[in-house]
């Protein structure tokens, strides 16, 4: 079998990774892919990303399967391109990847099927926007309606941090067209933990728990980032939890979609705040696997993933289950200097000569260049363990991550801790 990954971050080197160890799989081919993937067995890079070239490719090559990354291609329409030609692809269509790519969809979505999510309001002009802030003082949410590769949410905890945001948003057009509109939440108090699920349409395959760190500094401080490090299984997911969540969440999820008229295959990742009463709510929906989610997650998933995912693109996702060893799994995002604003690329990096049992350097921002291994993206690696205990696994990480060097990189240092206390 030949495999097509579209992507070329942490997430889909993750995904070649681990597709890569099936017996079925001869070849894996990632569009554009990144340093990790050129170093990989039996993985190939494409210099790819327009649409019409990745089905070219598709038919030329006789791929088996795709599987789709990262958003954008989603929002555009990938996969009913990927339908239209007769190629099996994992996915949602565009109309489902709506969940993700305009979050007024999704929540008004979420309020027609009775999803428990946060209070919300819609704004284009800045006026209409401050006078509503004054009205619902900080703390406070403010998000672009669109996509924003993860940054596109400032969770303003004064008045003047929220009035800059919808001015930056909505004035200065500081995510473009993403920004043109804008949500804003009320606060939601609580831990977050992130649900992923993989449906066919109608079979719905949870993943086992995970938990993201978005800040890009220690004890939760500092900007949004697309995600700095992420640990599984969350503790925070207790078996009622999970249940909750399932119930109130993914299966009217998918249910909702079907009664208006769109079935929803791929990925479904329920970003989940749980209160101190363990009371659930929805902050957003992603359309695909999250970043670094997907890391710690694949790193305990034990069996075929591309036989899981290739039945689910053919709707044969019934009676398919997945295992889970026992250990715990984590991984450490090291970023770029100056990541999330406007990170400094082309550095050198030095990896560590051995590589650690139970450790793997997953890459995201990287590129060979003139022999050399460089930065690339704002966030560059993705220094994954896993042990017996998270506390075990922690420490594997944060070792291997000492013996990586690159100018300005950066890093939290406590990533695990809030499972750990």
């Amino acid at each position: 079998m030949k495999v097509l990954i579209i992507g070329g971050g942490g997430r889909e080197h993750a995904l070649a990774w681990k597709i890569s160890q099936s017996q079925e799989v001869k070849k894996i081919f990632v569009a554009p892919g990144n340093g990790g993937t050129e170093l990989e067995r039996n993985i190939e890079n494409l210099n790819i990303t327009e649409i019409e070239g990745l089905i070219d490719f598709a038919i030329k090559q006789k791929i088996d399967l795709t599987v789709v990354g990262p958003e954008a291609p989603l929002a555009l329409g990938i996969v009913d391109a990927f339908h239209k030609n007769n190629l099996t692809i994992f996915g949602p269509t565009k109309a489902a990847a709506q969940l993700e790519s305009s979050k007024e969809f999704s929540k008004r979505f979420m309020a027609r099927h009775n999803i428990p999510t946060a209070k919300f309001a819609t704004f284009e002009d800045t006026h209409s926007a401050h006078e509503y802030l004054k009205n619902n003082p900080a703390p406070i949410v403010i998000k672009a309606d669109g996509l924003a590769s993860g940054k596109g949410v400032v969770v303003a905890m004064t008045d003047e941090e929220a009035h800059e945001a919808v001015d930056s948003m909505l004035s200065d057009k500081l995510y473009g067209s993403a920004g043109t509109k804008i949500i804003i939440e009320e606060f939601l108090l609580g831990e977050e933990a992130s649900f992923i699920v993989i449906c066919d349409g109608s079979t719905i395959l949870p993943l086992d728990s995970s938990q993201d760190h978005k800040r890009l500094l220690d004890n939760d401080a500092g900007p949004n980032t697309g995600g700095m490090g992420a640990y599984s299984p969350a503790p925070l997911v207790t078996d009622e939890i999970n249940n909750k969540i399932m119930d109130q969440v993914i299966i009217p999820t998918i249910e909702g979609m079907k009664k208006e008229g769109i079935t929803f295959s791929g990925f479904l990742y329920a970003g989940i705040i749980v209160d101190k009463k363990n009371n659930i709510k929805t902050l957003e929906f992603n359309c695909r696997m999250g970043d670094p989610e997907t890391q710690p997650i694949l790193f305990r998933m034990q069996g075929d993933l591309f036989s899981v995912l290739y039945k689910a693109a053919k709707q044969e996702l019934k009676g398919v289950d997945i295992n889970w060893d026992n250990q715990h799994s984590i991984t450490v995002v090291m970023a770029a200097k100056d990541y999330p604003i406007k990170p400094i690329l082309g550095n050198e990096i030095k990896l560590p000569n051995t590589e650690e049992k139970g450790t793997f350097i997953f890459h995201a921002g990287t590129i060979f260049k003139n022999n050399k291994l460089m930065t690339s993206g704002g966030r560059v690696l993705g220094v994954t363990a896993k042990g017996e205990t998270l506390e075990i696994a922690k420490n594997k990480a944060y070792r291997i991550l000492s013996e990586i060097e690159f100018d300005g990189a950066q890093f939290r240092t406590d990533i695990g801790q809030k499972a750990l206390n």
